[in-house]
């Protein structure tokens, strides 16, 4: 049998009876939108990240976007101001930035952890530089505390993108609570995921929750109401009960990703394969396991050979991308570099022991004659 990149069916699969309750709760409340069970999941979320607020919206880049709109009509933010934003990231990043008015600025990685380098943020910063955006980028936290530092230092703002780091935690502080604000998806194949679309601006800022909360329902919080300019940008109730339904077991999904990743790391020791830098345990969530390889593509070639599946998190960098063909930006090479090699591959919490020690074979048997 082939080893798949994740196995999102076997993942929901354990929790179907509970799925399937919550499904059956929601049927019969008769109330879909803005109700109780997405009261309850923000209040669940924000506990759980260790904040004081947390708004249901649409998806992750709905997260982000409305994060830089809401600092807008609250002053924080003006048109044309510049966000200091990971030039190795995924492209969302750099769309809700620009869809609100605002300027990405793309800067270097750090080389051993592939999440934004403080040095190159502090060289970065000009009179236009409002705010910092962190990725925690494949589930790794970015260094908050030395970006925080620069933030206070310079008056600027710190968001997360944590898309993808639901449950990390920098000495128990988990993602969502170190910085002034960040968004969360719950994409389906997040380490926290949806059964669709969805996401989550997560803030101890009250008066940044209540704008977000305005802006996501057409910018009304008293209905037929609408001082602000919003959208349509809601977390249903249906997503929200199976969120509040996957909450409850994400922790252990993370010790099981933790194991995964462990034993790829002591198994898999190869001259071509480099392994991800890991600065903390707790700091990592592992929603993917990312090496680095300068035949990336004959790499892959020769796990699909040997019946595993993996990808590519990302071929393109956003700054390449034609969508960014007008971006100014300073040279990136590493940037460049590190998506010319990198390879996602397969992890997930219901990955078997024997597909993880096929994923080592296949991996340590790269480049051997046949």
């Amino acid at each position: 049998m082939d080893v798949p990149f994740f196995d999102l069916g076997a993942v929901n699969a354990r929790y179907a009876d509970e799925l399937k309750a919550a499904a059956a709760r929601v049927i019969d409340s008769g109330w879909y939108i803005l109700g109780e069970e997405l009261a309850a999941f923000e209040r669940e979320f924000a506990a759980y990240c260790g904040a004081a607020h947390a708004v249901g919206v649409g998806n992750g880049m709905d997260a982000l976007t409305l994060i830089l709109r809401a600092y807008r009509s609250l002053g924080a933010l003006a048109e044309g101001d510049e966000v200091i934003v990971p030039g190795n990231t995924f492209i969302a990043s750099l769309l809700a930035v620009s869809e609100s008015g605002l300027v990405p600025v793309p800067v270097e990685p750090d080389p051993a952890t592939f999440n934004i380098d403080p040095v190159r943020v502090e060289e970065a910063i000009g009179p236009r530089t409002r705010a910092i955006m962190a990725v925690h980028l494949y589930g790794q936290l970015a260094d908050m505390p030395a970006l925080a530092a620069i933030a206070r230092q310079h008056g600027l703002l710190l968001i997360e993108d944590a898309a993808q780091a639901h449950g990390a935690a920098w000495d128990g502080r988990k993602a969502g609570s170190l910085g002034d604000a960040a968004g969360f998806s719950f994409f389906p194949a997040k380490n926290l995921g949806a059964l669709g679309d969805g996401g989550a601006v997560v803030t101890g800022d009250a008066a940044l929750a209540e704008r977000v909360a305005a802006l996501r329902n057409y910018g009304s919080r008293v209905k037929y109401e609408h001082p602000l300019c919003g959208v349509n940008s809601r977390l249903d109730e249906m997503q929200a009960a199976m969120l509040r339904v996957k909450l409850r077991h994400l922790d252990e999904e993370i010790a099981r990703r933790r194991e995964v990743a462990r034993r790829y790391r002591q198994g898999i020791d190869h001259a071509r394969i480099a392994l991800p830098g890991v600065a903390d345990e707790d700091r990592h969530a592992w929603h993917l396991f990312v090496v680095r390889c300068p035949q990336r593509d004959a790499l892959q070639r020769h796990l699909r050979a040997h019946g595993i599946h993996s990808q590519v998190h990302y071929p393109v960098p956003p700054h390449r991308q034609p969508a960014y063909a007008g971006l100014k930006h300073g040279p990136l090479p590493l940037t460049e570099r590190l998506h010319g090699d990198v390879l996602s591959l397969p992890m997930g919490p219901a990955l078997s022991d024997e597909a993880v020690a096929r994923v080592i074979v296949a991996c340590q048997s790269f480049g051997a004659a046949p």
